[in-house]
């Protein structure tokens, strides 16, 4: 794996791997078949790309989307490494050429739908070519029970019967345990090796408010945090995706419509503005979605209930990509429910796959209504156990209050069953309230002994009742009935009395206004080195005709900000430049910094000319200055770094500065024996004590420190 490390670290420029992502890189590499399950942008691409480079022969890599293909193989190429892509975007001379470097073994990559990879053509020319792999990605779509299933998925097994001595590696972000098990079945990886990371996304700030006024409620939670922000909505219809994309842009934002209706000349047009510019918000039905790899996605905002939790994960999951603070906002009500369970019974689908779906339903409807942490809800349905509060839902944050509704419950059961068990919740309302209206004297309602006897509660409370009692279960959306709400067997014991029932408490204001997703803290900078990173990076892509995430994404461009490196050695040690786009791109970047930055170059000075341990910490820079501070509250390096929202080797070079000017000791922020940190030393003066470079002492102890750790070491022999 040593050699996988250091492709990670010079083509990527990631200093270590995480999670499983070292175990799948190794089993594939060495020829065994992976089913891999990994958060959205866990690093899921790693496991495939390494063990390609790795292994004889390219790696083919069955991809869904045009849009997908396009952005990794631009990553890809930007990096070093030599892939390609052939889809119906190509015409007949660029289709030809990718071709002919396929059979001349001049590719590490290749991309291609998987329409055209099962052709007898296309298997003709794979049988020709040296194949290092094949990877399936978005490998739920060969499932029907998935929630976005692909015919021409399933023909993907015939890699298995063609060509059974190649590795083959599947991999999803979002699959229960019955989507798994047709993965493996249909895919025919009986034999494969499970990898399941953890579907917990931290980063990410679940929130779920109820659907009062469904378009001012989105803009309200825009202004209060996501002004100016990249970010999606999803709509149900194509009718609201562009009332509400126009109604946005009315209200001063930058929307873009998005659905399948559209032509396709609109729908690539506002595709490419959403990757290529800044804060554009995609108004979109979820035809939008899948394969969108835009790394700085702030916010993803839900105006309609999604079909599942496999649909609210994914679609939630396109939000902080890079890791950075994000949020998931949902707006829901009762409508929504009936609606999708109108679609659900009126659909084509059999009575077995019916139910299924309705499970499904169940179980959002389930989360949307929870009382206690959403992100424990959200993992239980993919099977992980959670054990402690997230802190980060709204229902942490502002814990919702709950209120004996056993009696109101039986009220509204009763009042369901005797006026038929076939109308809605707003003249059930009508009825328990007594109120006089035509539909009540047309049908005699009013003669009833229900009606009336609900005066004690508000409209508003009796539409809260009737939600919460479909979600728990205990009335459903009869799609025959128009929608309306009948008794279902869980009913029984609440009527007769032998069990109680507690309502969440709706919240009076509009939406949850709890402490945003990404606090100041972990902002991205104002300044003006900042903005000057941001136009060379913009410069740079649109000259090349790329994203500007492609160059380089925002975390790299914070992490330049932060350290402000003075040299291409230093240069190189930002995450996300590898050797490849630190030779294109190294000068650039180094150049703006001279210019701009001011802050850390002029704190490194002071630490040289300083003679004793009197130094005054207001030289550091801000974000170095919050470090400490969070030190000093006790909190271990790993937690600073993940409340800063920051790499830890940031974190290790914001302690080496102070080390250097005697504020801290070595020993109080790395646990390293002295024969570990000898080791260290021996090698900084191996490599030459006044070499600022740790890359010669990084490489020579083969890459087992940290660079922040090699830092902070070599700050205390500076010190002393």
């Amino acid at each position: 794996m040593t050699t996988a490390l250091k492709i990670l670290q010079s083509t990527f420029g990631y200093p270590k791997f995480r999670g499983e992502q070292a175990a799948v890189i190794e089993h594939v590499q060495k020829g065994g078949d992976a089913l891999v399950l990994m958060p959205t942008g866990g690093g899921k691409s790693l496991c495939f790309q390494i063990p390609a480079l790795l292994r004889d022969g390219v790696g083919i890599v069955v991809s869904p989307l045009i849009a997908l293909m396009q952005d990794q193989v631009d990553a890809l190429t930007q990096a070093g490494v030599k892939a390609a892509f052939l889809n119906s975007s190509l015409d007949a001379d660029e289709a030809s050429k990718v071709e002919q470097q396929l059979l001349k073994g001049e590719l590490d990559l290749l991309y291609v739908a998987p329409e055209r990879l099962t052709t007898p053509r296309f298997l003709q020319l794979l049988a020709k070519s040296k194949i290092a792999l094949f990877a399936i990605d978005e490998a739920h779509c060969v499932s029907q029970w998935g929630h976005d299933f692909r015919p021409e998925y399933v023909a993907l097994s015939i890699l298995h019967e063609r060509f059974p001595t190649i590795p083959r590696i599947a991999l999803t972000a979002t699959a229960d345990a019955l989507t798994r098990t047709e993965i493996i079945q249909r895919l025919a990886l009986d034999d494969a090796r499970m990898f399941v990371s953890s579907f917990d996304r931290p980063n990410i700030r679940y929130r779920v408010t109820l659907k009062n006024s469904a378009r001012e409620q989105l803009a309200e939670f825009l202004q209060e945090g996501h002004r100016g922000e990249a970010g999606i909505v999803y709509c149900l219809s194509r009718k609201k995706v562009e009332e509400n994309a126009e109604w946005l842009n009315r209200q001063g934002f930058t929307a873009l419509p998005y659905h399948a209706g559209l032509d396709a000349s609109t729908r690539r047009n506002n595709q490419a503005r959403f990757l290529r510019e800044d804060g554009i918000i995609m108004v979109a039905t979820i035809a939008f979605g899948m394969g969108i790899d835009k790394p700085d996605v702030r916010f993803v905002a839900h105006l309609d209930l999604p079909k599942s939790m496999e649909s609210y994960y994914q679609e939630t999951g396109r939000a902080g990509r890079d890791g950075e603070p994000a949020e998931a906002w949902l707006a829901y009500g009762l409508g929504d429910v009936v609606m999708l369970k109108q679609m659900i019974d009126n659909g084509e689908a059999n009575e077995e796959r019916k139910r299924v779906e309705r499970n499904k339903l169940d179980a959002l409807l389930g989360f949307c209504e929870s009382t206690s942490c959403r992100r424990i809800s959200l993992l239980g349905y993919f099977d992980e156990v959670r054990t402690t509060t997230c802190g980060n839902c709204d229902n942490c944050l502002e814990p919702p209050q709950t209120w004996d509704g056993t009696e109101a419950a039986k009220m509204a059961l009763s009042c369901a069953y005797r006026t038929g068990q076939r109308f809605g919740a707003g003249h059930l309302t009508d009825v328990l309230l007594g109120k006089s209206t035509p539909k009540m004297t047309q049908w005699d309602h009013d003669r009833l002994p229900v009606f009336g006897i609900g005066k004690n509660y508000t409209a508003t409370q009796w539409q809260s009742v009737f939600r919460q009692l479909v979600a728990a279960g205990y009335l459903e959306a009869d799609a025959e009935a128009f929608g309306g709400l009948k008794l279902t067997a869980a009913s029984r014991p609440i009527l007769k009395g032998e069990q109680s029932m507690a309502f969440r408490k709706d919240a009076d204001k509009r939406t949850s206004k709890g402490k945003r997703a990404g606090s100041a803290a972990v902002a991205s900078p104002t300044d003006a080195l900042w903005e000057a990173l941001r136009a060379a990076r913009l410069k740079l892509a649109q000259e090349q005709g790329v994203p500007p995430f492609v160059i380089f994404h925002d975390s790299s461009l914070r992490d330049m900000h932060a350290t402000q490196p003075r040299t291409m050695d230093e240069m190189g040690d930002v995450m996300g430049v590898g050797e490849k786009k630190l030779e294109k791109f190294g000068k650039v970047f180094l150049a703006v910094i001279a210019e701009h930055g001011d802050g850390m170059r002029a704190y490194k000075l002071a630490v040289e000319t300083t003679t004793t341990k009197e130094f005054n910490l207001s030289g550091l820079n801000d974000t170095a200055n919050e470090t400490l501070r969070l030190l000093k509250t006790g909190l271990s390096p790993e937690e600073i770094a993940g409340t800063r929202g920051l790499r830890e080797t940031t974190i290790y070079t914001h302690f080496s500065l102070a080390i250097a000017a005697g504020e801290l000791d070595v020993s109080e922020v790395i646990s390293l024996n002295d024969t570990q940190i000898q080791e260290i030393k021996k090698a900084i003066l191996a490599a030459g004590t006044d070499n600022a470079a740790l890359k010669p002492v990084f490489d020579a102890l083969g890459g087992e420190y940290d660079y922040g750790v090699l830092r902070c070491v070599q700050a205390s022999m500076e010190m002393s």
